[in-house]
């Protein structure tokens, strides 16, 4: 078995099948992999103790359980601040990634939201907080790709 700091071929399969379907079984894992399911249940528990495995979840349609609008929002921050402001708005449960960048801008925000008011409403709380300069919002009009899975293999 690799060392906790690092992942060999088998980690990486198991990580693909995890990321198809999080609910497979150990038995499956092993089936498909061709190892004992004591060596699947182990390398799923290495992974997660290492923090490669953070979570499991179910991909969901934003759009049929109500979140019909995505927002990409671009936020100028006062450098010494930086931190304090991603952590302020990472807070916030209509924010699905926010990201410290390089450019013009320091920080990327990605969002969903029921509707225009709730962006509308979003945008200006950043806008208010301290430390923001200025923002950039952008509403995504299609999707044509969205898929936060890491390829493996």
């Amino acid at each position: 078995m690799p060392s906790a700091n690092q992942l060999d071929d088998l980690d990486l399969q198991i990580v693909r099948l995890l990321q198809e379907d999080s609910r497979i079984s150990y038995n499956k894992i092993a089936d498909k992999l061709r190892i004992s399911v004591g060596t699947a249940y182990n390398r799923v528990k290495r992974l997660e103790k290492m923090g490669v495995l953070r979570g499991y979840t179910a991909l969901v349609d934003p759009v049929k359980v109500g979140y019909g609008t995505t927002a990409i929002i671009f936020i100028q921050a006062e450098g010494a601040h930086l931190v304090e402001v991603e952590n302020e708005i990472a807070k916030n449960e209509n924010a699905i990634a926010v990201y410290d960048i390089t450019g013009d801008f320091d920080i990327a925000v990605i969002a969903r939201f029921r509707d225009r008011a709730e962006l509308n409403s979003f945008v200006k709380k950043i806008l208010s907080m301290p430390h923001v300069r200025r923002t950039v919002t952008n509403v995504v009009l299609n999707v044509v790709k969205e898929d936060f899975r890491i390829k493996t293999l």
